[in-house]
């Protein structure tokens, strides 16, 4: 019996994909006008951890907002935990339904082979948040995890006056937050002050950020700075440095900025966030998937299966949220 339980958020429709009987192939599919198909289009999301705050507050609300202005049925499916394998099995089982747009979250790598056949079957397919460079999908649509990295290196430069003692965690082997780490890297290289004394994986786990935290601080009692990049980061380096009484004092930076994590910011506990625009992934991917689909703005030679008429990558920009702005971002409330 699989591990793994689907959580199927149907933002508009019943719980399941219906299969569409569609022949499959090479060729991307298309129609001529909204007016002719309207609802009973479909664009997929496919995710992992599906139930995590941060995608349920942003990418997914967006992407029901998007599907209902389009007046098109959207649906969210993955597994409720972080687990790739069943996120691949997940898009395996979408694709035999053959929806009109496929938008998938580039949480990992493995995730080619099962794009390439989205593409094949000739389903248009979008990824978004992380791309899957060895992937044919038509279009990314993200943020420059390097320049995440470079933000938060910058940063605690500023607040450390290019001394002292720090460390940084995420997921490791993700190739985003690789990225993310070379960029921090890059960014301190030439501050001989700074000194690098751990490199560590949270597991995205509250819980697990606390207890690394806990201990660099029991190892390094005059530990000056955390880098956070992942969602659960932040909250749980600033748990274990407030329960040390180390609040304020030990400089953090991290990704994010949920109602928690702008608190932290306002409380003075999170010294800077740098925040993505998770809102535009999903509005532009699907509008993109759309667009495709109805040819919104043909090219020349459009026919050939070779030519896409959307971008194939957008880089959709940083926020960087402090205590000098965290007001405005607490006082937003995202559109539902």
């Amino acid at each position: 019996m699989k591990k793994f339980v689907y959580l199927a958020l149907l933002l508009l429709t019943a719980c399941e994909l219906p299969p569409r009987g569609a022949t499959h192939s090479t060729t991307l599919r298309t129609v001529a006008s909204s007016t002719e198909t309207g609802a009973t289009e479909e664009y997929v999301m496919v995710t992992t951890a599906v139930t995590m705050p941060m995608y349920v507050n942003h990418d997914q609300a967006t992407f029901r907002r998007w599907g209902e202005q389009r007046g098109v049925k959207v649906s969210v499916l993955g597994p409720a935990d972080w687990d790739v394998p069943a996120q691949i099995n997940t898009i395996e089982e979408v694709i035999g339904t053959h929806p009109t747009g496929l938008l998938i979250n580039g949480t990992d790598p493995a995730l080619a082979p099962v794009i390439n056949k989205a593409v094949a079957a000739g389903i248009p397919t979008v990824v978004y948040d992380s791309d899957i460079p060895n992937s044919n999908r038509h279009a990314f649509l993200g943020t420059d995890w390097y320049e995440i990295g470079q933000m938060q290196g910058r940063e605690m430069v500023r607040l450390l006056n290019g001394k002292g003692k720090i460390a940084y965690m995420g997921l490791l082997g993700l190739t985003n937050m690789e990225a993310g780490f070379r960029g921090l890297l890059d960014a301190i290289k030439n501050y001989p002050g700074l000194e690098v004394v751990g490199k560590f994986d949270d597991k995205s786990n509250v819980e697990e950020a606390a207890r690394i935290t806990s201990d660099l601080l029991a190892a390094h009692p005059d530990l000056a700075g955390l880098c956070g990049f992942d969602s659960n980061s932040g909250p749980g380096m600033a748990l274990a440095v407030r329960e040390a009484g180390r609040a304020g004092k030990v400089k953090i930076t991290t990704v994010d900025w949920e109602p928690e994590h702008l608190r932290l910011v306002q409380e003075g506990v999170i010294h800077m966030l740098a925040g993505q625009k998770r809102a535009l992934f999903t509005w532009y991917g699907a509008q993109f998937l759309y667009d495709m689909v109805h040819q919104t703005n043909p090219l020349g030679h459009t026919s050939r299966p070779d030519i896409t008429t959307i971008p194939a990558t957008v880089n959709t920009g940083l926020l960087r949220i402090t205590k000098e702005n965290v007001a405005g971002f607490l006082n937003t409330t995202p559109p539902q």
